[in-house]
């Protein structure tokens, strides 16, 4: 395959587009400098191709690792892709080609940089979304339930069916603010959406009490002589708990610091709006 040094592959940022780039890559038996989603994309002297998504194409790749590598090549691919490795895509393309030469023995060439890589930013996708299993909290909003986050990997679709499981006929919405997608479930069914604007509803009075409550709730079962706060980051990294509600500050009377008289108006408020596009995050069985 022929190095590219002055080609950029530019997609529409989705997995099948990226699967897409693996076709044209293999089609024109040639390796480009870059692989870049269209909001990435910036000024550049390099000559930029565009490539189109076509889910046919996107199947017959799939279809392809499946068969002349394995269905666990093909899950690695899927992961590496909701990772924040940086040049992923470029990555994943080159992991691809090894894979098409070896077969499934490529899974176990870990001192060769091109599967290393891959491992390990998977393993710390795995990570995060295990935390992330402990570290959601939802606030209730007239029965919707709605959480944020902020992760550094596109962690939604492995989180989607433990919460599912935990809220079986619930509706939820998870909204990763990193990213801006929203992992939207109503009643068994769910989606997950870009939203570049969504905004969360205001608390309302009994959702204010719940937090206090949970709050006191904490504070009480803790221990002031064993506070260790370095133990504590290591379990809880301190970039998690802008979203927890323990971790909020909560004013004398009980309720939420700077919310006594912000609550009762908040009430009235418009509840929050959320405008999206659905994204294709449905490959279930490869997460």
């Amino acid at each position: 395959m022929l190095d590219r040094p002055d080609l950029i592959y530019r997609y529409d940022g989705s997995f099948e587009g990226l699967m897409c780039c693996v076709y044209e890559s293999f089609y024109k038996r040639e390796m480009p400098l870059s692989i870049i989603s269209r909001e990435e994309a910036q000024q550049s002297l390099f000559e930029a191709r565009e490539i189109v998504t076509d889910n046919a194409k996107a199947a017959r790749v799939m279809k392809a690792v499946k068969e002349k590598i394995s269905g666990e090549a093909m899950r690695l691919v899927y992961r590496a892709y909701l990772t924040d490795l940086r040049d992923r895509e470029v990555h994943i393309l080159r992991f691809l080609v090894l894979g098409f030469k070896c077969g499934a023995k490529v899974l176990k060439m870990l001192t060769d940089d091109r599967v290393a890589i891959l491992y390990k930013a998977v393993t710390r996708l795995g990570n995060e979304a295990e935390l992330l299993r402990g570290f959601v909290r939802f606030s209730d909003f007239g029965g919707g339930l709605v959480a944020t986050i902020e992760p550094k990997n596109n962690v939604l679709p492995l989180l989607k069916h433990h919460f599912m499981s935990r809220y079986p006929g619930g509706s939820f919405i998870i909204y990763d603010k990193t990213h801006r997608l929203a992992l939207v479930v109503y009643k068994g069914q769910s989606r997950i959406v870009q939203s570049d604007d969504f905004v969360p509803p205001s608390p309302e009075m009994d959702e204010l009490r719940y937090r206090a409550m949970w709050k006191r709730f904490y504070n009480t079962i803790a221990v002031e002589g064993r506070e260790n706060p370095k133990c504590r980051m290591s379990h809880m990294p301190k970039r998690y708990w802008a979203h927890l509600t323990e971790m909020q500050e909560i004013s004398d009377s009980g309720r939420l610091a700077g919310d006594d008289k912000a609550a009762l108006k908040s009430v009235q408020e418009k509840r929050g709006k959320i405008k999206t596009r659905a994204v294709n995050f449905d490959c279930q069985e490869l997460v």
